[in-house]
């Protein structure tokens, strides 16, 4: 019998400003030319607000922020008042916030992007992977949360419920500051949304038979988490989808070039081999359990 799931995680949201160098340094142009407000979005482009600028402090929905020295680039910045931190942690990895050109940033691994952003929006890429598993009114498992990416689209497409699973507490953490990343606890949410900080490879095995409608799994690359390619993992996948219930499985092209290996025609079959129809949909496979 399958032991208890992992209780969700709450982590409180941030919800004061986040600056990159572009921000930074349009909020002290404004003040150079003695303007007393400047309008522009303060939230990675998730809204567009005004900020009140004065000359030892500027002010957004009612908090003071003391003015930024000198930012980096590719690097977020959130503020706890008294001064501007880096939205990154080193923990045996450096991860970091990395904003895009599109608003919704993306996140470094020691300098790996983990989400596609030189075509489109990493939100816009989610919501169209999230379109092939049809979530609406569905029950929706999502086997590595990241910055909640797929998590977002799907309470935005109307899915029933979300059970989404993230090992990494840095990643974790990165949520909290990211204003395009779910917020479980949210009214918006409405309660559809579960998060668990929990490896999924342990912890899919306590999700009930047949008790989803689809799968979300959008692994690391291979090199660095090879059991979220096993059999043994599709099989549990197998396992807890429902039949007719729809998988989409990020994979990439990694190596294809230099190696030959092509990893998205491997995962597909091992997928026919744990019981579903798999072929090759975006840049990963999209499969449907027999």
């Amino acid at each position: 019998m399958p032991g208890p799931l992992p209780a969700p995680t709450a982590l409180p949201h941030y919800t004061g400003p986040l600056l990159t160098r572009q921000t930074a340094q349009a909020l002290l142009e404004a003040r150079a030319a003695g303007a007393q407000a400047w309008t522009g979005s303060l939230d990675l482009g998730r809204s567009v607000d005004t900020a009140a600028l004065a000359a030892d402090h500027w002010q957004w929905r009612g908090q003071r922020h003391p003015w930024p020295d000198t930012l980096k680039e590719r690097t977020v910045y959130w503020s706890d008042g008294a001064e501007w931190t880096p939205a990154s942690r080193y923990s045996g990895a450096l991860i970091k916030l990395v904003p895009t050109e599109w608003g919704p940033p993306t996140f470094e691994i020691d300098g790996i992007k983990m989400l596609p952003t030189a075509k489109a929006s990493p939100y816009e890429d989610a919501r169209r992977k999230v379109a092939l598993v049809e979530p609406r009114g569905r029950s929706v498992l999502d086997t590595c949360g990241g910055l909640g990416y797929f998590a977002a689209c799907c309470l935005e497409a109307g899915a029933a419920r979300i059970h989404s699973f993230e090992k990494n507490a840095d990643v974790l953490w990165l949520r909290t500051l990211n204003p395009w990343s779910p917020d479980p606890d949210a009214p918006a949410s409405g309660g559809r949304l579960q998060l668990a900080h929990a490896d999924v490879t342990g912890a899919i095995a306590a999700v009930p038979d047949a008790s989803v409608d689809a799968v979300l799994h959008d692994p690391p690359r291979f090199g660095i988490a090879g059991e979220l390619y096993a059999q043994a993992f599709y099989g549990q996948l197998a396992r807890v989808l429902r039949r007719g219930g729809r998988l989409f499985h990020y994979t990439g092209s990694p190596n294809r070039l230099t190696s030959g290996r092509d990893v998205p025609r491997e995962v597909a079959r091992r997928l026919e081999k744990a019981g579903f129809r798999a072929q090759p949909a975006l840049d990963g496979v999209l499969a449907v359990r027999r």
